[in-house]
């Protein structure tokens, strides 16, 4: 049948980057809302500094990230986004970044970030 061909022809091409449900689990991905942007002239390349609300559970948590190319500070505000919440704390200049906040890279290697199309309690897990 067609779908067991491609079942198996998925399986054999890309064998090596597999994972389980499990292994997806352990990472935690949460919404959050961006309640505060700031410019962060401390990175290396042109940055700014979230603070998102991740809800009662989690908080509000640092991020850094590179957004200036497609984001004005004005735009991120109140945005939802994609944050792991799981990884270790990152340093990036002199501050920390706590959350990675998610999005994938446009043409020019810039990020767009992740976001939900609807509305949703902050906090909530992506599963």
């Amino acid at each position: 049948m067609a779908g067991e061909f491609y079942s198996s022809h998925f399986h054999f091409c890309y064998n090596r980057f597999m994972i389980s449900y499990e292994d997806f689990e352990k990472v935690d991905i949460r919404v959050g809302k961006i309640i505060s942007v700031d410019d962060y002239p401390d990175a290396k390349k042109p940055s700014y500094k979230l603070q998102i609300d991740l809800g009662l559970e989690i908080g509000v948590k640092k991020s850094i990230g590179q957004f200036p190319a497609n984001y004005s500070k004005a735009e991120l505000k109140n945005k939802m986004v994609a944050c792991v919440v799981n990884f270790p704390p990152r340093q990036i200049g002199p501050s920390i970044s706590e959350v990675l906040t998610l999005g994938f890279a446009d043409e020019d290697g810039n990020a767009v970030l992740i976001t939900p199309t609807k509305e949703v309690p902050l906090g909530s897990r992506l599963f």
